[in-house]
């Protein structure tokens, strides 16, 4: 019968060095306080032993977990992934490593997710909007964890926020379009929080009652932006722009247009969000609203690092805003 493997300790490190246990300590967990050739000797214990670290046990010494916890509604898009990468970025020199989650755009699966994560200790969540399970924010709130909710601007955040206004970047586009002497403009787009909140933005920019719309299912699809395009235009066929709460949409609504023989912008300016590298080499390049994902997500690393440090940020909110990029297709 074969026994198990037996791992090295750091008790182990400390012999084969010829240091004090502390010192091995030291160099796994401050390396920079420690002299250079002390370190070097220690290291060269470690490769030789093929020593790993047990997290787990440093973890429950001192507390903290070095995780953080992130829950997005999918990792299919971009954007989300993008913002991640971020994110990750800022954590990872100090020794933070990031968990990551998916909603599936339903706020009972954050809620449980949430819930999982508490129950792993982590020292920190990262959120996607500001709507969540009122039970969760009130959880949130009492433990006072370090949270911060992204792709938003919460008028009463849970803790931190780094996003922008939805609304405001539908205004956006509706003055854009506007003053094109677009007026009478549809919307297609995801039927979830955000994507709506751009549709209002839309709405009040036109100065109309409701916007003609077409919502799908989330995460959106080429073949969704193309079929919803087609429905909205056998309700409403003299629209003369559509404005689509990201760019996948926007691709679909570019694809019905070329297979039907809809002349953009001249029939229909098509606008989108987010501006994927796809939007710029579409045909016509796309009109988009821009948001800088990444450095939204390193914004909220930041954040982060201040609170997991003690630090109280200077800003509990902070606004990366967008950018309305005009291209040919409206």
């Amino acid at each position: 019968m074969s026994s198990a493997p037996v791992r090295p300790r750091m008790s182990d490190v400390a012999r084969e060095a010829g240091v004090a246990l502390a010192t091995v300590s030291r160099v796994l967990n401050a390396p920079e306080l420690v002299a250079a050739a002390t370190r070097e000797k220690v290291q060269a214990a470690v490769a030789r032993l093929g020593y790993v670290p047990d997290l787990n046990a440093g973890s429950l010494a001192s507390a903290r977990s070095r995780i953080v916890g992130a829950v997005v509604p999918t990792l299919v898009n971009a954007w989300f992934a993008d913002t991640m990468e971020g994110l990750a970025a800022e954590l990872a020199p100090a020794g933070y490593q990031l968990m990551l989650a998916q909603s599936s755009y339903h706020a009972q699966a954050e809620a449980g997710l949430v819930q999982t994560f508490l129950g792993r200790r982590v020292d920190a969540l990262v959120l996607t909007g500001g709507q969540h399970d009122a039970a969760v924010r009130a959880a949130l709130r009492k433990l006072r964890l370090p949270v911060v909710e992204t792709w938003d601007l919460p008028a009463q955040p849970i803790d931190l926020a780094v996003g922008f206004s939805n609304e405001a970047a539908g205004g956006a586009v509706g003055r854009h379009l506007r003053g094109r002497g677009r007026r009478r403009v549809g919307f297609l787009g995801a039927d979830e929080p955000r994507s709506l909140q751009r549709r209002e933005g839309l709405r009040r920019a036109l100065g109309v009652g409701t916007v003609p719309s077409e919502l799908v299912a989330p995460p959106p699809t080429l073949e969704s932006g193309q079929a919803a395009l087609q429905r909205l235009l056998a309700r409403e066929p003299r629209l003369d722009a559509v404005f689509c709460s990201n760019d996948i949409l926007a691709l679909g609504a570019l694809l019905h247009c070329r297979g039907h023989g809809l002349a953009v912008p001249g029939r229909l300016a098509v606008i989108g969000f987010s501006d994927l590298a796809i939007a710029r080499a579409a045909w016509p390049a796309l009109t988009t609203v821009r948001v800088d994902a990444q450095a939204l997500g390193r914004q909220a690393g930041r954040l982060l690092m201040q609170r997991l440090s003690g630090q109280r940020p200077a800003r509990r909110v902070v606004d990366v805003g967008f950018e309305l990029v005009e291209r040919e297709s409206g």
